[in-house]
């Protein structure tokens, strides 16, 4: 898969990238610096995966990352993290919404605890991430991209809380695109299948969703990241939009 080789196209900007040390995260922070951006990884307990990553991001380019904790649905935590990147780069160019809950939550057996997780994580923490960045990047004319999901559409079975946060973060990538407009762009990636998740699926149910998809195949972290790249350097004039990167499975099954 060619990966977008515009080497200088996000230079000198910055861009914070939540859950960005690990699978389709990383592969968007590793996109995001290749392109000539300076990086902050935000990770919640990858401490491990997100220390490795900057160090090799700033082995590339000396003072071109960072590594930044926090649990995104703590008090206040957006403020601070927002904070911690413009003081330690001297602004904001780029807020990439990806971190993410997923799990099941079969009808019948849902608690609070998974509602405030899954929608705490894939909607609240977004929409309050962007509200305290709206201010550094209105002076940067900046962007935010956040990582939906082609649920938000059609519901996952057993996944119910996470289709209905994602169809939330859906109507908040167009209503801040509507609110912040015009200094700053907001869009959104939904992926299929891209990266499987690290349990709950068989082989059976992957082999299902491979034939409901039009290219009859998979995708990789490479899709995600030319889109992103795609709405960062060559769409001046899309906002409000969600892309979906899904191969056709949408519009088929």
């Amino acid at each position: 898969m060619r990966v977008m080789s515009n080497q200088s196209s996000l230079e000198p900007k910055v861009c914070l990238v939540t859950g960005g040390a690990r699978r389709i995260g990383a592969e968007i922070s590793r996109a995001l610096h290749r392109a000539g951006a300076r990086v902050a990884i935000h990770y919640r307990s990858s401490h491990d995966e997100a220390r490795a990553l900057a160090a090799e991001l700033n082995e590339i380019r000396k003072k071109s990352a960072l590594s930044l904790q926090a649990d995104l649905q703590g008090p206040d935590v957006s403020a601070s993290i927002i904070r911690a990147v413009v003081v330690h780069f001297g602004r904001l160019d780029v807020l990439v919404n990806n971190a993410s809950s997923f799990y099941q939550t079969p009808l019948g057996s849902i608690t609070h605890e998974q509602w405030d997780d899954l929608v705490g994580s894939n909607m609240k923490a977004p929409l309050f991430l962007s509200q305290a960045a709206a201010v550094a990047l209105r002076k940067t004319s900046g962007n935010i991209i956040n990582v939906v999901d082609i649920h938000a559409r059609r519901p996952l079975r057993d996944y119910v809380v996470y289709s209905v946060a994602k169809a939330g973060l859906a109507m908040i990538t167009r209503g801040l695109a509507r609110e912040l407009a015009p200094e700053i762009r907001v869009n959104g990636v939904a992926p299929g299948a891209i990266l499987w998740p690290e349990s709950g699926l068989d082989e059976t149910t992957r082999e299902k969703i491979i034939e409901q998809t039009a290219l009859k195949r998979t995708g990789c972290p490479e899709d995600i990241v030319n889109c992103i790249l795609f709405l960062l350097t060559d769409a001046d004039y899309v906002t409000g939009q969600i892309i979906a990167v899904d191969g056709g499975r949408s519009i088929g099954w």
